[in-house]
């Protein structure tokens, strides 16, 4: 890993730090900030990847970062600015818009660069939504996710292509990775769903948290709708994913289950810790996001361990998934043709799958290893802190209108709360 100049201090803010591809990528660029030399930090309420936090050379600094209150958000504001002066911080990384509104300002208040990462593509239905979700391009860089996050920045906010700078979400390909996954892991994950022994079903498995977008009805209709069709009833779909306190909505999909009479083919098997093994259990995996994905690690990780992927042919799965050699790209919110491709998939067969699963393998080494991403947005921080003067930016129209929407401001409020 390069080294970053000497006594660089990063301070990541990123709401919590329960699960998702923002959270992981928050560890692993704490985790290349500590390997090049850095002091990483984590502003953040905190949440069940703590340990794997601080397995990675990250200190976490406990703030209610996740809170869109007004009052919180300023109170947020002077505790970040306080905690960059003490702490020496060098760059503030905000990883989310709430945050990022705090974050900003106290970077501004303390002199020191603001960079954000457009994790996910926000709608703006009204200008005062699309004045929010800007604050993420008013720091010295933007990093988005994907070419297809970056296409949206520039489209939607103006900004000068060069202030973009498209850097992958990466994968672990040593955690993901076929030849790590032992046997015994595979089993007991599969003991602890309550797998038969004797199942010889082919496995589909549909990972990401419990949220309508992400598609599990979607995926439940079209399975009732394949078996309809005389489809191949042999068949479990693995649907795995914590709720995050959606509960109505998960007694939703149950019901949705229990209706289709679908309770023997598909499965709610609940927050996953090791998904290497979950994706060694399965034959093919799943991503059918209603909404374009940013970047989608759902659709990445399962080839990174050679299982073929049917995807949302949106959003940056047009990057990730190679149609017909690597998986199937599926039409959006259409259950007919997901059905279809499902029919499509089972047959293919075992030999299909193991060939596209090594396409798919060799791709993701390839394109998505988490030490690229990690070398670039490490280079992304040397280009802000090597061009960064001791004078601010100019400013604009476009940024006194932020500052008046309590966006942004050039000194943190005062509150301590």
């Amino acid at each position: 890993m390069s080294e970053l100049p000497p006594k660089t201090v990063v301070l990541q803010v990123i709401p919590e730090l329960e699960t998702g591809g923002a959270e992981q990528t928050t560890l692993d660029i704490a985790a290349a900030v500590t390997a090049a030399g850095g002091r990483a930090l984590v502003a953040s309420q905190g949440g069940r990847m703590e340990d794997r936090l601080a397995r990675a050379g990250g200190e976490l600094i406990r703030l209610p970062v996740a809170s869109k209150n007004p009052l919180v958000l300023g109170a947020n504001a002077g505790r970040l600015a306080r905690i960059i002066r003490r702490e020496g911080v060098s760059l503030v990384h905000a990883r989310s818009r709430a945050p990022a509104v705090s974050a900003l300002r106290a970077a501004r208040a303390a002199g020191v660069p603001f960079v954000a990462t457009y994790h996910g593509v926000y709608s703006a239905r009204t200008p005062l939504k699309r004045l929010w979700n800007s604050v993420m391009t008013r720091g010295d860089l933007v990093i988005a996710n994907s070419a297809y996050t970056r296409d949206h920045v520039l489209a939607e906010h103006g900004v000068h292509p060069d202030r973009v700078v498209a850097i992958p979400r990466g994968v672990d390909l040593a955690r993901f990775d076929p030849a790590a996954v032992s046997s015994e892991r595979v089993r007991a994950l599969a003991g602890a769903w309550g797998l038969d022994p004797d199942e010889t079903r082919p496995r589909l498995l549909l990972a990401g948290r419990l949220t309508r977008w992400k598609g599990q009805g979607l995926m439940i209709d079209a399975v009732s709708r394949l078996l309809e069709q005389g489809g191949c009833p042999d068949l479990l779909v693995l649907m795995a994913g914590d709720d995050q306190g959606r509960h109505g909505y998960r007694a939703e999909l149950e019901r949705q289950i229990a209706d289709a009479g679908l309770s023997e083919t598909i499965r709610l098997v609940g927050h996953v810790e090791d998904m290497p093994a979950a994706y060694a259990l399965a034959d093919l995996a799943a991503a059918p996001s209603l909404e374009p994905e940013a970047f989608g690690r759902t659709a990445v990780e399962p080839q990174a361990m050679a299982r073929p992927v049917l995807a949302a042919d949106h959003g940056a799965v047009r990057e990730t998934v190679v149609n017909g050699e690597t998986g199937w790209r599926v039409a959006p919110g259409d259950v007919e043709a997901w059905a279809a491709a499902l029919s499509a998939a089972l047959a293919a067969g075992p030999d299909r799958w193991a060939a596209m699963g090594r396409a798919g393998q060799a791709r993701a080494r390839a394109l998505y290893s988490v030490e690229a991403m990690q070398a670039a947005t490490l280079q992304a921080y040397r280009r802000v802190l090597g061009a960064r003067s001791s004078s601010m930016p100019n400013r604009t129209e476009d940024q006194e209108g932020v500052e008046a929407a309590g966006l942004g401001g050039s000194s943190p409020a005062s509150p301590d709360g």
